[in-house]
């Protein structure tokens, strides 16, 4: 193994490079797989780590900086693969009934099993696997492979199609053109929102958090899908935090991000393990991208999905949509939302305007169940709430219906609270 420069925090001047770093991030970020499946738990979702081979590559030595600069110059536009996706956030398990109701909270009375939104929270828990391909910025497809069916989301051009092959049922929507992201309009992925989905993508959202708040360091190097790669090391360096460290297998060749793993402070398995079992950097065929509505198949346009979930009062509450756009950048005032301190400690509140969340007693049967278990009830100056908690991310909702979530300990919630009085 070859020795490496053992840290390197991204201050001093290194600040207007690391700048620079973040603008070709941003571009380089566009292309890997455009498509998504994963969503509000993206942050928990991560890739069940390829099988490591045996033995690690000797490889050139290279510095922290350099290698986040590698991963921000990686020009990659064509890749297929398969990914595995494994999440543990130490949820309870009542037979399907949280993957259940929030699948039909999204799809909403009459709505289409192949929605995206449908799909999200059956990632946060399990191992699933995935089948991605990916050729420039307007050409992608994730599938969803199970035992018994296949779920794909494709994007070619400005048309997204998704489909349920259990149900035989399609969604379709229009994608934003790819001269819009190039302007810097992320606001919309096919699914609605700007979620990760590979390690590439998770890989870059970790490196937004990279500041004087963040130890960068190069941790030798490892064999991922077969391909030689670098091991970086990302670790907070303020306390508060869930997050224990995030490490990223680069690959050594092209500087795209391989595996993704973090690991929570409170230690044990990890949270989040992103990782490709293969890769290619082949361009994949054209009619990987082809999609036509099956025949009998039940056809659902974005537009007809979206009025159903409003019909049937399935808006998130305000602010809460934003949530994930602005958690952890320093952002305020998106719709109701404040992003309250900084860095790793970066907490996001917004008021939902009614009542806290009810008790498990007031519930009961499973969903109360479910509630007790996941909360815990607290108070301070600002009065008293439950906070609900996984491994990494956890939330606070007041009795008078403020919500106070990041990826923080439960006394930085209430400590949050308590400052907001």
């Amino acid at each position: 193994m070859a020795p490496y420069e053992s840290d390197h925090a991204l201050t001093g001047e290194a600040e207007a490079e690391a700048e620079d770093v973040r603008a070709g991030r941003r571009k380089a970020a566009r292309y890997v797989v455009p498509v998504a499946v994963v969503g509000v738990a993206a942050a928990t979702i991560g890739l069940v780590p390829a099988l490591a081979d045996s033995g690690d590559p000797d490889l050139a030595k290279i510095s922290a900086q350099q290698l986040v600069e590698k991963i921000a110059k990686s020009d990659v536009q064509q890749l297929s693969g398969t990914v595995k996706i494994s999440t543990d956030l130490g949820l309870p398990d009542f037979g399907g009934l949280v993957g259940g109701f929030a699948s039909g909270a999204a799809r909403g009375d009459g709505g289409s099993s192949a929605d995206p939104q449908s799909k999200l929270l059956e990632l946060a828990s399990g191992t699933h696997t995935l089948r991605v391909a990916a050729d420039g910025p307007d050409k992608g497809k994730v599938s969803l492979l199970d035992s018994a069916a296949e779920y794909s989301v494709i994007h070619n051009g400005d048309q997204v199609w998704a489909y349920d092959s259990k149900s035989n049922e399609v969604y379709h929507a229009t994608a934003p053109k790819s001269d819009d992201a190039k302007k810097g309009d992320s606001r919309k992925t096919p699914h609605g929102d700007d979620v990760p989905a590979t390690p590439k993508e998770l890989a870059d959202e970790a490196l937004k958090s990279v500041d004087d708040t963040t130890s960068v360091t190069v941790d030798g190097t490892a064999h991922v899908a077969g391909r030689d790669a670098y091991r970086l090391v990302i670790k907070p360096k303020q306390s508060g935090t869930t997050v224990g460290a995030i490490t990223i297998a680069v690959d050594a060749k092209t500087g795209v991000p391989l595996k993704f793993t973090l690991t929570p402070a409170s230690g044990g398995a990890a949270v989040v393990d992103a990782g490709f079992t293969q890769v290619s950097f082949s361009r994949p065929a054209a009619s990987t991208f082809d999609f036509t509505p099956p025949k009998g198949a039940k056809v659902t346009e974005e537009g007809d999905a979206k009025a159903d979930r409003k019909a049937d009062g399935k808006s998130l509450p305000k602010g809460a949509e934003d949530f994930g756009k602005g958690l952890g950048k320093g952002d305020t005032g998106l719709d109701g939302m404040n992003v309250i301190g900084k860095g790793w400690n970066s907490i996001a509140s917004f008021d939902t305007g009614g009542e806290g969340v009810p008790s498990g007693s007031e519930v009961g049967g499973d969903v109360g169940g479910f509630l007790d278990s996941l909360g815990d009830k607290v108070t301070g100056k600002f009065g008293s709430g439950t906070v609900f908690k996984t491994r990494l991310i956890n939330a606070l909702m007041t009795d008078d219906g403020k919500v106070y979530v990041g990826a923080v300990t439960k006394d930085a919630l209430v400590k949050a609270a308590d400052a907001a009085q």
